[in-house]
């Protein structure tokens, strides 16, 4: 850019040169041209081009800056990663839990890919058998999972009751980050029909999977988060929710907790999931499972009505949702269940200290290229005009040029 404005000023100096030889020649003739003109408005032209070449350098100085800082941050998650890497190492391969956990969380994603006409279907063949494709694709970036794929549980018949209380349409819902994710999965015509070649219509039928029906998408930012306190010291970051309490201080006969404090989230999810720092658990949880208590028993889920207020379920099938609605019967075989947890909130203290850090980290990361994306788009919009200013002020001079050696020719 320092070369081009040093032609400019040659070409400039070299018509001014032209323009005293023609003032000149005219004086002898008797004429005088504007040539006091023709430097001012190219002087304007170039000071122009100088603002908006500073401008230029400005956002690329900005850009440099950024990604000085998002190559530290990289450094230091790739520190962090190879340190957690180490413990599990020397903690020893995985016991008979972790194996049966391992299972559970792979069965949960087998029965997702066998909804073959399902969006949770085919968001979960990206995912697994084309990861690397599908994190370059606008539409899966700010996919953060499925409901069932993003917590767990440490019983399986809590497991199994939490997902017949949601159902499989909540179970099988999307995640999105941002409502940016969300327009990203469909787009319509001019007559509101769906655009079956876009999003992921288009996707499904690229993988060999039909689309069919509605389906659900929990949009994080736009989901009110729950408001007040959490746990002290709870490396899982459960709610603070007040208990039911008898006249006497105690629980209720058979309370255990509130559901949304018994999914395990992990760390990587229990905050800076949000641009104000909302994890899920204290916005997809508790939207879907707010207050709903859980109890041993149907006779303990019975016996504490009056404390009932947002619903309760129990370990043996009972569900009660708020309104004085019951379920009644046997449950239902639903495939679709959260994973078995593998003792998340167990890990080291140090270790827990790392995995936060690192989730900071991640979320600072994810801004930094918030603000990169807006320089980049800065400054394009500015490389843009300077091209355009550049061809206006080349043309003025290539002009001026000509006509200054034409009335030295005359």
């Amino acid at each position: 850019m320092a070369c081009f404005f040093y032609l400019l000023r040659n070409i400039c100096r070299w018509i001014w040169v032209l323009g005293h030889r023609m003032r000149q020649k005219e004086m002898r003739d008797g004429e005088i041209p504007d040539v006091d003109f023709i430097k001012s408005h190219s002087q304007k032209l170039e000071d122009e081009l100088q603002k908006l070449g500073l401008k230029i350098k400005h956002h690329e100085d900005n850009l440099k800056f950024l990604k000085a800082q998002m190559n530290s941050i990289d450094e230091s998650i790739l520190d962090m990663q190879v340190n957690l890497g180490k413990y599990h190492s020397s903690a020893g391969a995985v016991d008979n839990n972790d194996f049966s956990t391992a299972n559970t969380e792979k069965q949960t994603i087998e029965n997702i890919l066998k909804q073959e006409q399902t969006a949770a279907g085919i968001i979960c063949q990206l995912k697994v058998y084309h990861a690397v494709q599908a994190s370059k694709l606008p539409l899966t970036k700010d996919v953060l999972g499925i409901v069932a794929t993003l917590g767990k549980v440490n019983d399986v018949n809590l497991s199994r009751v939490l997902s017949d209380y949601l159902g499989p349409e909540n179970m099988l819902a999307i995640v999105c980050k941002t409502y940016e994710g969300v327009k990203e999965l469909e787009k319509y015509d001019k007559e509101g029909m769906i655009d079956k070649s876009y999003g992921l219509h288009g996707i499904g039928k690229a993988i060999g999977r039909h689309l069919d029906g509605r389906y659900l998408v929990f949009c994080i930012e736009n989901l009110r988060p729950y408001i007040g306190g959490f746990v002290p010291e709870d490396p899982q970051r459960r709610l603070a929710l007040l208990k039911p309490r008898l006249p006497n201080g105690d629980p209720p006969p058979g309370f255990i907790d509130f559901a949304v404090n018994m999914i395990d989230v992990d760390h990587m999810h229990l905050s800076c999931i949000t641009a104000s720092g909302h994890g899920l658990r204290e916005t997809l949880f508790y939207n879907l499972f707010s207050r709903l208590q859980v109890y041993k028993t149907r006779s303990d889920m019975l016996r504490a009505l009056p404390f009932l207020s947002e619903g309760a379920i129990s370990l043996d099938g009972g569900i009660m949702k708020s309104g004085g609605l019951f379920y009644l019967g046997g449950r239902n075989c639903i495939e679709v269940i959260f994973p078995i947890s593998s003792g998340i909130s167990r890990l080291p203290t140090d270790v827990l200290e790392i995995e936060e850090q690192l989730k900071l980290l991640r979320w600072q990361k994810e801004r930094l290229l918030e603000d990169m994306q807006r320089e980049e788009t800065l400054l394009n919009h500015v490389k843009t005009m300077f091209s355009t200013k550049k061809e206006e002020y080349v043309k003025y001079l290539r002009e001026t040029a000509q006509i200054l050696q034409q009335g030295l020719q005359r």
